[in-house]
């Protein structure tokens, strides 16, 4: 769950921020593609920190 919420969130805020600095419909997608991979993968690692830690 917290990789899908990862996901969600990295698309909104790459697509925010590429919009935000002028680029146009290919940079927010690339914008998207690239933050939404990075808080997947933050996601995953906080995912399997809970998992271990409550185990």
């Amino acid at each position: 769950m917290i990789v899908l919420a990862g996901l969600v969130l990295g698309v909104a805020t790459g697509a925010y921020t590429a919009r935000k600095r002028g680029g146009n419909r290919l940079d927010m997608a690339q914008y998207a593609a690239g933050y939404a991979i990075a808080f997947m993968l933050v996601g995953l690692f906080l995912t399997i920190f809970l998992e271990r830690a409550l185990a």
